[in-house]
């Protein structure tokens, strides 16, 4: 697994310096997005966000979730 990851940070590192150095803040904003994104956040943080969204009204009611979703 090691060789795999070592594979991906080579790549990773390549990617980077193929990558014009004055787009180098954009290309780290982006690597934050996805690590935030893929990364699951702790239980209390999660819950915080959605009774934050239910308090200020930002939600959707039910009957509207499965809408557009080809279920079989």
């Amino acid at each position: 697994m090691s060789s795999h990851v070592s594979t991906y940070e080579e790549q990773l590192v390549h990617e980077i310096h193929e990558t014009p150095k004055e787009y180098w803040p954009n290309l780290l904003q982006l690597i934050r997005l996805f690590r935030e994104s893929v990364i699951l956040k702790p239980a209390v943080a999660s819950f915080r966000q959605g009774w934050q969204e239910a308090m200020t009204g930002q939600t959707r009611p039910v009957s509207e979730l499965w809408e557009d979703i080809d279920a079989e």
